[in-house]
């Protein structure tokens, strides 16, 4: 039996996000095939017509996020990227850096999930990674255009503090010192989204 080019690729979105949900959840290394399949209601002989390897699987993953589950993150927190404005930056630092962000283990940003399994891994995987890290930098840049020369320097700024922050405060789970990092890295993120900060 042959399926049509849009049921393939509808199972495809389908292993591709029960992927993406379990690598968040567990690692890349601690995930098999086998859940992955399971998760998505489909057999392990199915993989194949889809992926080559588990890594192929991993950078479709990564990659699905940023029109995936990460429009739908920037469409709930106002963020338009057709239309960018000075509060963009505000809305993406107080949507990235929120405790609702942290605890939505499934829907979190790749870059918060796995940095380390990236990494490791393979240049396709790492490519992906970059490019969301090339996005929210690109969103922090937009907002903040009136910056001139620093502006750069600061929407890089902004990412290392909303990813670096949410990393750290991910770490350590239920400890007082993850929400200092987390409430630490908003105060001083919102700080240089107001407009004039350098």
């Amino acid at each position: 039996m042959s399926y049509s080019a849009e049921h393939k690729q509808k199972t495809r979105s389908r292993i591709v996000e029960s992927a993406r949900i379990l690598f968040n959840r567990h690692g890349f290394q601690n995930v098999t095939i086998d859940m992955v399949m399971a998760e998505a209601g489909l057999t392990r002989g199915g993989f194949y017509n889809h992926f080559k390897t588990k890594e192929s699987l991993f950078n479709a993953a990564v990659s699905s996020f940023l029109m995936g589950r990460g429009a739908q993150w920037r469409m709930d927190a106002g963020i338009d990227p057709t239309n960018i404005t000075v509060e963009s930056a505000r809305q993406m630092v107080d949507a990235y850096l929120s405790n609702k962000h942290l605890d939505d283990l499934d829907g979190q940003c790749p870059m918060i999930a796995l940095p380390s399994d990236v990494a490791r891994s393979s240049r396709e995987v790492q490519k992906a990674f970059q490019d969301l890290l090339t996005a929210m930098v690109w969103l922090f840049e937009c907002s903040i255009a009136d910056r001139g020369e620093n502006t750069r320097q600061d929407a890089l700024s902004l990412a290392a503090l909303c990813v670096g922050g949410m990393v750290l405060a991910r770490t350590l789970p239920e400890s007082d010192l993850a929400e200092e990092i987390r409430a630490a890295a908003h105060a001083t993120a919102t700080e240089m989204t107001r407009p004039g900060t350098h």
